[in-house]
């Protein structure tokens, strides 16, 4: 039998976009949040880089709207980016009055890094490289506290329910496997990305990317799928998720270096060591590649660093227990699946083209990164917007009160498959099917990319998809993860060009015609199967 539980708000995700939302949201609705391990255990934990934002004496949002878009490579909303570096300065203040402690420089004020593509120094950062833990902890601090919020744990969401045309609730597996529904008003998305479906990934665990597959199956819009960004500098361990290695690394002066000792970066872009992060990547990987007789290896030389365990203490915590010493030892390095700069479509309000859904942080697509993402415009991306979509919700939702739920009747959102199919479908994990995926994502739609090889991964990713049990339309784990990862491959296919993160080998260069968007949108409605490319300008 369904237990039901109804709020105002479900949210998915207690990531820093979810935990944004819920806080600003909560000062006029009742707010559930379900969460698929432990509360903020999601990658923006990790994240390690910091914030950008234009605070800088010798700074301003145009220029940081300048790095954005010319690193996008001419996909970025430019109305959205406008947005983004505008109200940078917001969001930072919005965190140090809740409590988060930045760093600060010699004379009191708030200290700033570089990364990659930027031209100021512009990264706030909290405990050197600790950033994410920080923000995350203060976070949760006061939405724990907060009786307008509840949070569910170890609640897995599977599927969206959709009624009368409106996202109304999901359907979960919660601790120990029960069938549960959690509806209400809307449903607000921020799942986080897909990380997770590649062999290497500085992602965490169980980052499959299954929000995007349940939007696109209710039948939500997705864009630029195909722009997968991959981190060029992950620490080389034989496990997942890799240990990151942050891009501030390079900004406080390390640099790259091949099995030789030779620079690897001098002559591979005029940015050198801070050069885009696809460019990086693309550089490391071709050297790996190529250099056998080495052993493929590429190395990060950070040993010029002053204090490097003082700026960066998770980093050098990572790098001693593998025996390394940054500031002696050479470290090890291999780019790793990092971020979806693609998602489910939304304006700067997190609406989606399905009614009563919303996508913030990594599952959405506001368009702010364009074809690839600039470093740590990421968390800057998840508090801006969902602040203004929490702020927008009379405007957004203008049905959505407390009392619309308190009547609502579950029997209207109950999902069309049985509870005792829907649990015995999803009660098998096989990890050993997580890994095949993985090979072959990173092997046919990774860094290097080719028709050949995307046809193939999308005639395998098919083949399994069709051994799943179709009766009665059962969503399932591992039918999430499938569709996602055919989301990706399919609008890599479809554009024959590269650009940013895609790089096609069998189509080089950027094309004029393809500076336009990926579109995909499920045709045949809640529970198909269809899926199509499209353009849309942008």
């Amino acid at each position: 039998m369904w237990k039901s539980t109804k709020a105002d708000l479900i949210v998915v995700g207690s990531g820093i976009a979810g935990l944004t939302f819920s806080l600003l949201a909560s000062r006029s609705r009742r707010v559930l949040m379900v969460t698929k391990s432990e509360l903020g255990a999601g990658n923006s934990l990790w994240a390690q880089g910091g914030i950008a934002a234009p605070i800088g004496a010798d700074d301003e949002p145009r220029l940081h709207m300048e790095d954005t878009l010319k690193t996008g490579m001419g996909l970025c909303d430019s109305d959205a980016v406008d947005t983004l570096v505008n109200e940078g300065a917001l969001a930072i203040r919005f965190l140090e009055e809740l409590g988060v402690a930045f760093d600060k420089n010699g004379r009191g004020g708030v200290s700033l890094g570089r990364e990659g593509a930027h031209s100021r120094n512009r990264i706030v950062h909290s405990g050197g490289d600790a950033t994410g833990i920080n923000v995350i902890e203060t976070l949760l601090f006061h939405a724990k506290r907060n009786p307008k919020i509840t949070m569910v744990q170890h609640a897995e969401v599977i599927d969206l329910l959709v009624s009368k045309g409106e996202c109304r609730g999901v359907v979960a597996l919660a601790g120990g496997g029960r069938p549960h529904i959690f509806y209400g008003s809307a449903v607000v998305l921020s799942s986080g990305g897909l990380g997770y479906l590649y062999s290497y990934t500085t992602n965490t665990e169980g980052a499959n990317g299954e929000g995007y597959a349940m939007a696109w199956r209710a039948g939500a819009r997705l864009r630029d799928m195909e722009f997968v960004q991959f981190h060029p500098t992950a620490l080389k361990v034989n496990r997942n998720p890799l240990p990151l290695i942050s891009e501030a690394v390079r900004g406080e002066g390390a640099f790259l270096v091949n099995g030789l000792g030779r620079r690897l970066m001098e002559k591979a872009h005029p940015l050198k060591d801070l050069a885009p992060r696809d460019a990086v990547s693309r550089a490391i990987f071709l050297e790996i590649e190529r250099d056998t007789k080495n052993s493929g290896e590429v190395f990060l030389d950070a040993t010029g660093i002053e204090r490097f365990e003082e700026r960066f203490p998770t980093i050098f915590s990572s790098c001693k227990r593998e025996g390394l010493d940054p500031r002696r030892d050479l470290i090890p390095v291999v780019p790793a699946a990092h971020y979806e700069m693609g998602g489910v479509e939304t304006d700067v309000y997190g609406k989606t083209s399905l009614p009563g859904l919303l996508a913030l942080g990594e599952a959405g697509s506001t368009g702010v990164h364009g074809a690839n993402r600039l470093a740590s415009n990421s968390l800057l991306e998840a508090l801006v917007f969902s602040q203004k979509a929490a702020h927008a919700l009379p405007e957004a939702l203008p049905d959505a009160l407390p009392e619309t739920v308190e009547k609502e009747d579950v029997k209207g959102v109950l999902p069309e498959y049985s509870c005792e199919k829907f649990v015995q479908s999803n009660m098998a994990h096989d990890p050993a099917f997580n890994l095949k995926v993985q090979k072959l994502l990173w092997e046919h739609a990774g860094i290097m990319r080719d028709g050949k090889g995307l046809k193939k991964a999308l005639k395998q990713i098919e083949k399994w998809a069709s051994e799943e049990d179709e009766e009665e339309a059962v969503p399932t784990r591992k039918l999430n993860l499938l569709t996602t990862a055919k989301l990706v491959i399919e609008g890599a296919l479809w554009r024959k060009e590269s650009r940013g993160a895609h790089f096609r080998t069998d189509f080089p260069e950027p094309l004029e015609k393809y500076r336009v968007h990926s579109l995909q949108e499920n045709i045949y409605g809640h529970g198909g199967t269809g899926s199509v490319a499209q353009t849309g300008s942008v």
